[in-house]
């Protein structure tokens, strides 16, 4: 069998989806790209047995059908040195002896037989299915990974959660201490239904969907999820378990609004928070009328540090203490100027909102606070 491709177009394909390669595989042949070609359209196929990605990719020309199988590492560090150019590649069915020419060499490697690959999951008939522009999708997965949790206890925590309505999608994610609820008004589901993206498809889903646009499919049961993108489908297991109900531990009703501009409070955190205790990373915000001053001290080293700011505020004095890396992360991963905290007292979580939300987009961040020793 012969086929001849483009180098930069097959090595940017093979590099979109390496990345669903496992460094440690139970099988392996899951350290494979699996080659399918059918009709002068090579689908290339990557698993780590839960999560199986697929692009396609035209050819120049061909000879035949066929499918094999061929080393990732190898294939992608030798494609990486090749400028643009055709590449030539010869296939002998009977061995899988691989022979790939260029303008001025050739690569020999040995393939592997395809029929060993594991074969994709099939969604079950009751699958739903909806539709949600390329965008949503990566700005929710944008604002909700960073908040997944790493518990092997609670494995439901290690996912964002898609949290489906007939009004709008919501997208959670937790890890017990700081909350992430990023409301798209614009996508919708047909009835109630709900499922649990875990951590590693999601992230592969954040850096395929930079290069997409327009509508991605997503179809699901109870058991795995595919994704289908413009250049790109995506198989994966779910995580199975009930979520729990994030809307109960979100503070309503909080009397104290702190309007403060978002820039310059994560100027003053990164500072102040490099003289915080190293065994809690605590920062302390001391609330007065139209005053921030943002405090941390690191009582074994004698170290200290207070910056002072402005802020918006009307309501009674109060200190609140949070570990500065969770209050970085969130005020990172908020996009608007200003930014409002929401307080109710020192002991209950600070729920942190933009001033103003994005078009069809509703946003919640929730800080669960540390105990001041003062």
């Amino acid at each position: 069998m012969k086929f001849i491709v483009s180098s930069t177009a097959l090595f940017s394909h093979l590099q979109a989806v390496s990345r669903v390669v496992n460094s440690k595989n139970t099988l392996p042949i899951l350290d494979c790209f699996l080659f399918d070609l059918q009709d002068g359209t090579l689908s290339i196929t990557v698993s780590d047995s839960e999560t199986t990605m697929q692009t396609s990719i035209e050819v120049n020309e061909s000879d035949d059908n066929g499918r094999f199988a061929i080393g990732a590492k190898t294939l992608l560090d030798a494609l990486k040195e090749i400028p643009e150019q055709p590449l030539s590649f010869d296939i002998n069915m009977k061995n899988f002896e691989v022979s790939v020419r260029y303008q001025n060499g050739k690569y020999n490697l040995v393939g592997q037989n395809a029929d060993e690959y594991p074969t994709t999951p099939a969604l079950q008939d009751s699958a739903v299915r909806l539709q949600m522009d390329a965008s949503v999708l990566l700005n929710g997965i944008n604002r909700c990974i960073f908040a997944t949790a790493d518990d092997e206890l609670r494995p439901v925590m290690n996912g964002i959660y898609f949290d489906i309505t007939t009004e709008d999608l919501t997208m959670v994610a937790s890890d017990g201490h700081k909350l992430v609820r990023c409301k798209s008004l614009s996508s919708h589901g047909d009835s109630r239904a709900a499922f649990i993206l875990p951590k590693k498809p999601a992230t592969l889903l954040k850096n395929l969907l930079t290069k997409e646009a327009g509508v991605v499919v997503i179809e699901f049961d109870e058991r795995n999820a595919v994704f289908t993108l413009e250049r790109f489908r995506m198989v994966c297991r779910l995580i199975e378990g009930r979520y729990p109900n994030y809307n109960s531990v979100i503070p309503q009703n909080n009397p104290n609004k702190v309007t403060v501009d978002r820039v310059q409070l994560l100027g003053a955190l990164r500072r102040v928070s490099i003289f915080s205790s190293q065994s809690s990373s605590l920062v302390k915000l001391q609330i007065n009328e139209n005053q921030i001053i943002v405090s941390a001290q690191d009582i074994d080293f004698s170290t200290s540090a207070e910056e002072t700011h402005t802020c918006q505020y009307g309501g009674t004095p109060m200190s609140i203490g949070f570990k500065s890396p969770f209050l970085i992360d969130i005020l990172t991963n908020i996009t608007s100027d200003e930014i409002i905290i929401e307080l109710v007292d020192p002991s209950r979580a600070g729920v942190i909102v933009p001033a103003e939300q994005e078009q069809n987009e509703d946003l919640l961040m929730l800080l669960m606070p540390m105990m001041l020793n003062d």
